[in-house]
């Protein structure tokens, strides 16, 4: 019975693939850029095209204050809920739909959804638009089999991943809307993850004393100390290679300097230098103490360049996700039926990202990474020009998601008669 089940499934997704990529063609048509973040009439457009597929969509709008404060402009959450027999598991299928803004370089255009050669061009082509079909479809052919079925099964789509998903899973979760028993979360390659970084982002900010070039004595150069300030934090990655994480994937912590800006022209000294900072935590790491440490090397570089005073302002911590227990049913049936469908070893595996999958663990859920993507991310160019999906992966992931909803929702009906 279980082999043609998965038969079943397999053949249903084959039949309506057409219909799945058109679903996702429409999706990254519409526009997500974050920032600026104006992310609710996607979710509305979202709803629209799952009525059609039968599923009512629960609309939960983060309210403007808290969105504005954020740094957004508008952001709806979506949870459709399929319910079966009593008994079993609610697993919750979570991707975002917020992007990074296309830049620049692209041969096709970014919200064009356009389809070449089997892959599928587009903006959140990869990351994470695709798994919005992957999880439908996987949902709608687990309906179709019409067998007995014990738990349920939940979309989340949501839309503030890239500024850390507080507004997103963590609104959520935090306002019990939701509390499942299992994950699975947006994936970005053929493997399963089931660990990811944490971030600290810091934002540094350096104030001299702004005066004319032909009389740089009488200013403070907030430059000048800038730079003394980016030597001791580079120089302090030689530190964190030293500390090495036992999570496979996952090396070593480390830190970037993603932003400057200062001056105002080129006489005058510059009497302001801003910096933002991102240190990447591994999971054994505790995030005070990387805290502590980066405000202590930060003070005491400063300290070398007398007159400039320094103001520190944390803008984002995001902790790790750590490996967890409750979990390994859910590793091993994605585990089994990836390499079967993908026909090679599927690795289990941490990640030296960080999402918002996190949130999910802190309130108790196992979780894993799992969703349409490439062998590895730098394969589908997310996050730069030309991002795109092979249609393949696409299809491959939703068996291999079908399959793994079936057997955790069918084993608790079996468990029930026996």
């Amino acid at each position: 019975m279980t082999t043609t089940a998965y038969d079943a499934l397999d053949a249903w997704i084959e039949s309506h693939f057409d219909d799945e990529v058109a679903f996702l063609q429409q999706l990254v048509r519409l526009p997500t850029d974050t920032p600026p973040g104006n992310n609710a009439p996607h979710a509305e457009r979202t709803a629209e095209l799952l009525a059609g597929f039968g599923y009512e969509a629960e609309r939960h709008p983060v309210p403007a204050e808290r969105v504005h404060a954020y740094g957004l402009q508008s952001l709806t959450n979506l949870i459709v809920r399929r319910r079966f027999a009593a008994g079993g598991p609610t697993i919750a299928l979570n991707a975002h739909g917020d992007v990074v803004p296309p830049g620049e370089g692209w041969t096709q255009e970014p919200y064009g959804g356009a389809v070449v050669a089997g892959k599928l061009y587009g903006r959140a082509s990869a990351v994470s638009k695709s798994d919005f079909a992957t999880y439908t479809f996987a949902l709608r052919a687990l309906e179709a089999l019409g067998l007995p079925l014990a738990g349920a099964v939940e979309l989340h789509f949501t839309y503030d991943e890239e500024f850390g998903g507080e507004l997103g899973p963590g609104w959520l979760l935090e306002n019990g809307l939701t509390k499942p028993d299992l994950l699975i979360a947006a994936g970005f390659s053929h493997q399963i993850v089931t660990a990811h970084n944490g971030c600290l982002q810091f934002e540094v900010m350096l104030h001299g004393l702004a005066s004319h070039a032909a009389y740089p004595q009488t200013g403070v150069d907030a430059l000048q100390a800038a730079t003394k300030l980016l030597a001791a934090l580079y120089a302090h990655n030689d530190v964190l290679r030293t500390r090495h994480s036992q999570v496979a994937g996952i090396t070593h912590p480390y830190l970037n300097v993603g932003r400057i800006e200062g001056g105002s022209n080129t006489n005058v000294v510059p009497g302001k230098v801003l910096l933002k900072l991102d240190r990447r935590m591994i999971p054994e790491e505790d995030a005070a103490a990387v805290e502590a440490e980066l405000r202590t090397l930060i003070e005491q570089a400063v300290a070398a360049s007398p007159g400039v005073r320094l103001e520190m302002r944390r803008i984002l911590l995001a902790q790790a996700l750590k490996p967890q227990a409750g979990n390994g049913a859910l590793v091993a049936a994605l585990q089994q039926h990836a390499q079967t469908v993908f026909g090679h070893p599927v690795e289990v595996s941490g990640t030296p990202l960080y999402t918002d999958v996190r949130l999910y663990g802190a309130h108790g859920v196992p979780a894993v990474i799992y969703g349409a993507g490439p062998r590895t991310v730098l394969e589908s160019n997310a996050k730069r020009a030309d991002e795109h999906l092979e249609l393949t992966d696409l299809r491959g992931a939703t068996r291999v998601v079908a399959r793994t909803l079936f057997d955790l929702l069918s084993a608790a009906v079996h468990r029930a008669d026996a």
